[in-house]
């Protein structure tokens, strides 16, 4: 009972910081509001989170195949399909959202870049979501990699490089959510394989190898496009800025959480509780990330 309240309470928080985040990030610093920024942030969240699931799920049955499962039988499935169409739905919410908010109606919608790049991740969830209920999960690697790269190009329509930030954001977005779904796909697993502790041990060692992985691809994309992004006069001015120092803390709080772990697991000893902590602290990073797409470029502060 306590846990569920934790978790409800926990739910509640973070529906405050979508809703509010991108706004109290921008006070003082002069940026032009954005509308609808809290209702976009959600659904941004949602979409990243089905997409951490999904890639999560598919990453957590690549792993496994790479030594013996623990006993108990097939590593577990069933989120792919709630998360494809959540997702689905999210870029669908973001297509009316967008309407609602430029006053133009879904054609005239459809007519713009962000619109037919919104549409095309739609379309790849459902892609994805039909692969699942085909019992065809591994063909959903494709159309989830057309999220991604929807998502990048949606992510930067600036003049400048924007192939070369969309590149990065490839990269970025995903090796996080690999990250943060394969976590949550080993945790779960080591769940329903309790009875087998070193078995279940096992599944979480050989995620670890992975992340040490992604993170250095984590660490090297988030370094170029901060450094191609976010000009040094308005780190502290900027919501951008802002928004960014706080998801750079939270990601040194996960490395420091995922290295616990790993020295824990090198010890022969349950890793299971930092891994859940690491848990709950990614999914703070892809809320954070969420409100990093919704506040303003800053360029334009630095060059006024």
């Amino acid at each position: 009972m306590r846990a569920a309240g934790l978790a409800a309470g926990a739910a509640l928080l973070a529906l405050l910081v979508a809703l509010f985040g991108a706004g109290l990030a921008a006070r003082g610093t002069g940026e032009l509001r954005i509308p609808g920024a809290g209702a976009t942030t959600v659904l941004r969240v949602a979409v990243f989170a089905a997409l951490a699931l999904h890639l999560g799920e598919l990453t957590g049955v690549a792993v496994a195949r790479g030594g013996p499962l623990p006993r108990g039988g097939p590593l577990p499935r069933g989120g792919a399909l709630a998360a494809a169409l959540t997702g689905a739905g999210a870029c669908a919410g973001q297509i009316v959202l967008l309407a609602a908010v430029s006053g133009l109606d879904l054609t005239e919608v459809y007519g713009t870049v962000e619109g037919r790049l919104l549409l095309a991740m739609a379309n790849a969830f459902l892609l994805a979501a039909g692969c699942v209920a085909l019992n065809r999960p591994a063909w959903a690697v494709l159309p989830l990699a057309v999220v991604v790269g929807a998502e990048a190009l949606r992510a930067h329509p600036e003049p400048y490089t924007p192939l070369f930030g969309a590149a990065l954001t490839v990269v970025h977005l995903g090796a996080a959510a690999v990250w943060t779904g394969g976590l949550a796909h080993a945790l779960r697993t080591m769940w329903l394989r309790r009875a087998d502790p070193a078995g279940a041990r096992r599944v979480l060692a050989r995620y670890a190898r992975l992340a040490g992985r992604l993170f250095a691809a984590l660490v090297v994309t988030g370094t170029l496009s901060t450094l191609r992004r976010l000009p040094v006069d308005v780190v502290l001015g900027t919501a951008y800025g802002r928004v960014l120092i706080a998801k750079l803390l939270l990601v040194a709080v996960v490395a420091g959480l995922a290295l616990a772990a790993r020295a824990r697991l090198r010890g022969g000893a349950d890793a299971t509780g930092p891994a859940r902590v690491e848990l709950a602290v990614l999914v703070l990073v892809l809320l954070v990330s969420a409100i990093l797409t919704v506040v303003p470029d800053p360029h334009w502060l630095s060059a006024r």
